[in-house]
């Protein structure tokens, strides 16, 4: 009984397997005819086409042979179309997924891109924002410079009534200079009278009247000269006056007199003491103090760089900012530890040598600043591309004349009330800052690059770019001028510096090829030549007041020291 239930359970089970199996091939065989379901209509529609046409007895084998290879083209047509199906169906999920990928990466940007377009309407509120706070700016400035006009306005006026009043004061001092030596005559007639009178009651008239005689002379020369018209009345009363134009820039402890290196005799140098690389770009100035101890250098970096000069090397000791664009001369006050430089941003710039912010910032120039000069009474000169000469008050930091040149100022000298410019038009004038006109007006070789002027202010030195260098006398009325050229000198720029020695007995300048050459001023002739440690144009060539060293520079941001031994 068991083991047929066994059986009976056994074919059951058979049974549900095998319907089981038959269902899922029904089920694959329906599956399979819904994708190729198209496939069949158009067959069908093939073999109704074929049944429409007319039947015709095989005539022959050949008929017979024919269809069945049109049956298996048919069969082989519906195979490639299946398995195309297929590969579109593959193409298509593909395709499916590619899209999906797309759009999780378009919902994963679209936060990106509102955060852009969140930022641009942010960058775009600033912009209208500094465009407020620049046309406030700009309303500020033009009423600074509004006021600045009137302050100027109300400073001549100022100025003209300071001197009616000086000339009152001056008049005033004369009327009580001449009271006061009516005054002193009369006393000195009475007392005359009077020693007259006694010396005739006593009989001795005549020696008493001669040996009066000489002082009462003596009297009226001591009254005489403390009249009004002395000079030292007249410098008495214009210092008054000065003392009450406010606080200086300058103090009484930079006002004295440096050191000064008092050189009889220059040395030629013959020995590069130390090379190195002393800016960051290249470098346009240098100049040494009047001591021969300290160095300053200015180049294309924006820095004036301050070098102590201590047993033939430079050592670095401070460098001085301030400067926006590149430095283009330099100059040292003979009386004071201060230095002035000029620069590309159009100013010329004043520091102490202990401090590296510029304690007087000097603008008014439309172009670049290519000369910086101290003239006389804390005043200071620069020349500048923009065809002006401005002559600056330090006391008062402003401009207080201006003069318009015909060219490009490129160098400028100062001595004593006059201004030596050198320019791009082939000539140097000499200008009388009292007048305010050219008094003189001197030719040159070619475009002027530098000016320098011997100690003893008797010949001035101009480089040209004609590769000439011009040593005129100021002596004489004729103005004399001697020409210095020598073969492979050729001047690099338009700014190179060519120097007097201190003894005014030689010239150097540097050369594009990038070696020194000196000349002798008595002779006329090449003295020596300095090659080798400049690998590329020297600009500047300064040669101590002491005369014991030369220091050259050039636009490879290289300084050379340079010695006799």
């Amino acid at each position: 009984m068991a083991s047929g239930a066994l059986r009976g359970g056994g074919r059951a089970a058979e049974t549900r397997w095998r319907r089981h199996i038959v269902g899922q091939l029904k089920l694959r065989d329906r599956r399979q005819h819904d994708k190729f379901q198209d496939l069949i209509r158009f067959y069908t529609r093939l073999l109704e086409k074929t049944s429409l046409t007319p039947a015709r007895r095989p005539s022959s084998d050949s008929s017979l042979s024919a269809l069945l290879h049109q049956n298996n083209q048919l069969k082989n047509t519906t195979g490639e179309l299946a398995y195309q199906v297929v590969q579109l169906q593959q193409q298509i999920k593909i395709k499916d997924s590619v899209l999906e990928e797309q759009h999780a990466r378009q919902q994963q940007e679209e936060p990106v891109l509102q955060g852009a377009f969140d930022s641009r309407l942010a960058l775009q509120g600033r912009v209208e924002t500094v465009r407020g706070d620049m046309g406030a700016l700009k309303s500020d400035y033009d009423a600074l410079l509004e006021r600045q006009k009137e302050a100027e306005t109300k400073l001549r006026e100022e100025k003209l009534r300071g001197g009616i009043l000086l000339q009152d004061v001056i008049h005033q001092k004369q009327q009580e200079a001449a009271n006061m030596n009516t005054r002193n005559e009369r006393r000195c007639r009475a007392r005359e009278a009077a020693r007259s009178k006694v010396t005739v009651e006593t009989s001795g008239s005549a020696p008493t009247s001669r040996s009066s005689s000489p002082r009462r002379e003596s009297e009226r020369r001591l009254f005489r000269s403390a009249s009004a018209t002395s000079p030292r009345i007249l410098t008495s009363i214009r210092a008054l006056f000065q003392r009450r134009r406010g606080q200086s820039v300058s103090s009484l402890q930079e006002d004295q007199l440096f050191p000064v290196s008092v050189c009889l005799s220059a040395r030629l140098p013959v020995r590069a003491l130390h090379v190195l690389e002393a800016h960051e770009q290249g470098i346009n100035a240098v100049r040494f103090n009047s001591s021969s101890e300290l160095l300053a250098t200015g180049g294309t970096d924006r820095a004036v760089k301050l070098w102590d000069v201590r047993a033939g090397s430079l050592i670095h000791r401070a460098t001085l900012e301030g400067s926006t664009e590149g430095v283009t001369c330099i100059e040292f006050d003979p009386k004071g530890p201060r230095v002035l430089a000029a620069s590309y941003d159009k100013s010329a710039l004043l520091w102490r040598l202990d401090d590296p912010v510029p304690k007087v910032t000097l603008t008014g120039h439309s172009r670049r600043v290519t000369a910086a000069r101290f003239g006389l009474n804390l005043q200071v000169v620069t020349g500048s591309a923009d065809r002006t000469v401005r002559l600056w008050d330090l006391q008062r930091a402003c401009c207080v004349q201006v003069v318009e040149v015909p060219s490009y100022c490129s160098d400028l000298i100062c001595t004593g009330y006059c201004i030596i410019s050198g320019h791009y038009d082939s000539k140097i004038r000499v200008w009388d800052t009292r007048a305010v006109r050219c008094i003189q007006e001197l030719p040159a070789h070619g475009k002027v690059t530098s000016l320098d002027i011997s100690p003893d202010h008797c010949h001035l030195l101009s480089c040209c770019r004609d590769d000439c260098l011009q040593l005129i006398d100021l002596r004489g009325r004729s103005y004399e001028r001697v020409c210095f050229r020598a073969d492979g000198f050729k001047c690099g720029s338009d700014s190179t510096k060519a120097v007097i020695s201190p003894d005014g007995c030689f010239l150097a300048a540097g050369s594009a090829d990038g070696a020194i050459y000196i000349w002798n001023v008595s002779t006329g002739n090449l003295e020596t030549r300095l090659p080798d440690k400049h690998s590329s144009s020297i600009s500047a060539v300064s040669w101590s007041p002491s005369g014991e060293y030369v220091v050259s520079v050039d636009l490879s941001r290289r300084a050379v020291l340079w010695r006799d031994v």
